[in-house]
């Protein structure tokens, strides 16, 4: 069984509806991040391709991912649609606790392209997305679609995206200019759903972060209270011998205008299991709306 593909947006790449987030190869980055092996990241980054994931998602603030890609996967460029973010300020060193700066001056943004090419070993992105959900008013005083325009036409990345989320997502969209949109969502998290609609019936590509609530507590970081929702609405009844974390991955994919979610993982096993959850596709019809009238139940909305 090979993972199903959809077609993201105008940009016409065919991608797997499960895609591979790296911000877990970060390292001891003095926020979240776990201390991870050279071999480590070299095992799970070729255990992706070799599943068939074929679109990989990083950052320039994920510590040492975008390094990893270059030295472990470059050679296999060709297996894969490379994405990443800018607007991270280069050169900064994160604060423990603290989310890292962003600053979208024309400057920091085409620095940190320039430094995503040779960090990763790779003539261009196959997307690269603002960071942060920058309000329109920075887009517009640091004239950041002229940046993003120029850095396409020179060919250093093939199409442009933005990681958005409320309440500046509407008018990201509204703008026309951005080719794909990596949006949260799951389950547990439903407020992104009809904007996720919105970019689709937009044209543009949708890119699913949080897909599985970011990991059951204690085996990733997901958060109680979210999970608390998921016994609220007696999910496990609908999961039929699944555990949460597939019935959530199959819930995110059900999405009719969802193209493919980035799940995240340092464990072969996991990575796995979340490609043998989305091998089997969408939920049923009629669990997936069910799911969505009990999540509504317990104030779980879109």
């Amino acid at each position: 069984m090979a993972l199903p593909t959809r077609t993201l947006g105008r940009t016409g790449l065919e991608v797997t509806v499960l895609g591979y987030g790296a911000m877990e190869l970060r390292g001891d980055d003095g926020r979240r991040g776990r201390p991870i092996s050279p071999e480590d990241s070299e095992r799970v980054l070729n255990a992706v391709l070799d599943s068939g994931i074929n679109y990989i998602d990083t950052s320039i603030d994920y510590g040492q991912s975008e390094e990893s890609i270059g030295q472990f996967i470059s050679n296999r460029r060709d297996e894969y649609f490379l994405a990443s973010k800018c607007g991270c300020l280069v050169g900064a060193r994160p604060t423990p606790g603290e989310r890292s700066p962003h600053v979208f001056t024309h400057e920091n943004i085409v620095a940190g392209v320039d430094q995503s090419l040779a960090r990763m070993k790779t003539d261009h992105l196959d997307l690269v997305q603002l960071h942060a959900s920058p309000s329109m008013e920075t887009l517009e005083a640091e004239s950041v679609i002229d940046t993003l325009l120029e850095l396409q036409k020179a060919g250093k990345v093939r199409f442009i995206g933005s990681s958005s989320t409320l309440p500046n997502l509407p008018a990201h969209i509204d703008l026309g200019v951005f080719d794909v949109f990596q949006i949260p969502y799951s389950a547990l998290q439903r407020e992104h759903e009809k904007p996720i609609s919105a970019a689709a019936s937009a044209g543009a590509g949708t890119v699913i972060r949080g897909g599985v609530a970011k990991g059951q507590p204690g085996e990733g970081h997901g958060a109680e209270e979210s999970w608390n929702a998921f016994e609220a609405a007696k999910l496990g009844e609908l999961a039929e011998g699944l555990n949460p974390t597939e019935f959530l991955l199959r819930f995110t994919i059900s999405h009719p205008d969802m193209t493919t979610t980035i799940v995240g993982t340092r464990n072969p096993e996991h990575l796995a299991a979340n490609v043998a959850a989305a091998e089997k596709g969408p939920l049923p019809t009629d669990v997936y709306e069910e799911a969505k009238r009990r999540l509504d139940g317990v104030g779980v909305t879109a």
